[in-house]
């Protein structure tokens, strides 16, 4: 079963039962327990060497990795940090701000946009900010938490992946090989233009809220959360805190800075004598979770002198927030290490090399088509492990050996439909660590996140898919005149499709 489309099947069926029993936990158990099973049948070890797989070298294994670890700490730090802002009122002090400048439901969705874009350094600090800053807000104009959840989301992985200062540029500029005669991060640099998903969907969620229609089943949680609003009539509940909208803003602010100086320092930029690394190349070989984990802390530590020095909240009680942030960040950490022991099941098959020999054994024979089969082949990939990562890992590195000039239009439209698929898989994968994300921080049902997102991300990946065919087609005019033909057409795919539904919608509803 090693290195065969059996692989790929403990994912599936982890992915399918979630979807079809809303229950994410024992899904993804039972993707583990697949998983463990075939690697010991392969290896004929027996039930012992079974549980060892599952238990030793999978979920503690995956629990004592020093990136893993990082991560979760980031996530109790952050989680702590929101605690904080809420029992000194800041959270409540900034929708009573918000509620007098924000005086729509869209302008709540286009301030939640605007955020998710200007926060672009890191997925995960994304999704977690991004909703502890938001979610009183749009809870005010009956905004459903899935939509929330999808709004952060969309703004997540998809404008990570076209920063060239984030912890996403840093990851594909580290999968190319030196010697491959191209640096990573101008490589990263010339492929954003064709990144046609990430670009797609952030005209999608402006498109939406413009036309003022969903679909799917977002339309009927949007529907649900309306009829509820209207029915509610309680006075919101009054801060604990002495909070002002200064005691949201600053952290938040603080987080952001102490995040980035973080990242710089893991990758070398205040190192001295020639080991110092400039801005870019800091940024390039930073170690994303252990500089994440600096920044929090940092923070936290600031955030909580400032709350005791000016009275807003006594020492004790800034503690108490401790195991507070802890509590609410459990759910997502339970599902963040299944989801890695998943894929650490799926990587001890060999899942990633039988891709990665598929790919490589049918690239050379259809290049006009090898962008729009590197961009379904890398969406299915981080769909079924989670990873866009380490879909990256697997194919770009084949792209380059495929189109090894560094001139070559297909070399630079393949590695972006690489990155395009890889984000597209990932945006919708239940197991995803992002997707995760995107449902604590909403404080949303993971898999009603996952079930009312997937009709958009898949009707932006098929448009990706028809603008990534096109592209391929009309390289050799140029990749200038290749890039404004599929930008068109692929606008013009998409804003088709919104009006067709949205026709659809209404004349279902006069009926």
């Amino acid at each position: 079963m090693v290195g065969t489309w059996w692989s790929l099947v403990p994912a599936v069926v982890a992915i399918v039962l979630a979807l079809v029993t809303k229950e994410v936990y024992s899904s993804l158990f039972v993707g583990i327990l697949i998983g463990g099973a075939f690697f010991a049948a392969d290896a004929a070890s027996g039930f012992t060497g079974f549980f060892t797989h599952v238990f030793s070298d999978g979920m503690i294994a995956q629990l004592s990795d020093g990136w893993n670890v990082g991560i979760l700490v980031f996530l109790v730090v952050l989680g702590t940090m929101v605690a904080l802002m809420n029992a000194a009122g800041g959270s409540a002090a900034f929708g009573e701000w918000a509620r007098r400048r924000i005086r729509t439901k869209a302008g709540a969705q286009v301030a939640t946009i605007f955020l998710g874009i200007l926060i672009f350094i890191d997925d995960y600090f994304n999704c977690l900010t991004v909703g502890s800053v938001m979610k009183p807000i749009t809870d005010k104009y009956a905004v459903s938490r899935e939509k929330l959840a999808y709004l952060i989301d969309a703004t997540a992985a998809p404008v990570c992946i076209i920063a060239p200062i984030s912890s996403w540029a840093a990851a594909v500029a580290g999968f190319v090989d030196k010697d491959s005669g191209e640096n990573g991060l101008a490589l990263f640099c010339k492929a954003i233009p064709f990144n046609f998903y990430a670009f797609f969907t952030l005209i999608m969620l402006f498109a939406l809220v413009a036309m003022r229609f969903e679909f799917g089943p977002m339309a009927a949680f949007e529907d649900a959360k309306a009829r509820l609003d209207r029915a509610a009539d309680e006075p919101a509940a009054r801060p604990a805190g002495k909070g002002r909208v200064l005691d949201l803003v600053l952290p938040i602010v603080l987080l952001i800075v102490f995040c980035t100086l973080g990242m710089l320092y893991t990758g070398g930029f205040f190192a001295r004598g020639a080991a110092r690394a400039g801005f870019v190349d800091a940024f390039a070989n930073s170690d994303a979770s252990v500089g994440l984990v600096l920044g929090s802390f940092a923070t936290l530590v600031v955030t909580v002198a400032l709350f005791v020095a000016r009275g807003v909240l006594p020492f004790r009680s800034c503690m108490a927030c401790l195991p507070e942030g802890f509590k609410a960040m459990v759910p997502a950490i339970l599902i963040l290490t299944l989801a890695w022991t998943l894929k650490a099941m799926t990587d001890s098959l060999g899942a990633a090399e039988y891709v990665a020999g598929v790919v490589n054994g049918s690239a050379r024979g259809l290049q006009s088509f090898l962008p729009a089969i590197i961009f379904v082949i890398a969406a299915f990939l981080a769909f079924a492990t989670g990873t866009s990562w380490g879909t990256f890992g697997i194919l770009i590195p084949i792209c380059i050996a495929v189109f090894p000039g560094v001139g070559d239009p297909l070399r630079i439209i393949s590695i972006s439909a690489c990155m395009a698929g890889a984000v597209a898989g990932d945006h919708c994968s239940p197991i995803s660590d992002t997707t995760i994300m995107a449902s604590a921080g909403a404080q949303c049902d993971h898999v009603s996140h996952v079930s009312s997102q997937l009709p958009y991300v898949l009707s932006v990946a098929a448009v990706s898919f028809v603008a990534y065919v096109v592209a391929g087609f009309t390289q050799g005019l140029g990749i200038v005149a290749s890039g404004i033909i599929s930008w068109l057409v692929g606008i013009a795919l998409l804003l088709g499709f919104l009006c067709a539904v949205r026709a659809k919608r209404a004349g279902v509803g006069r009926a």
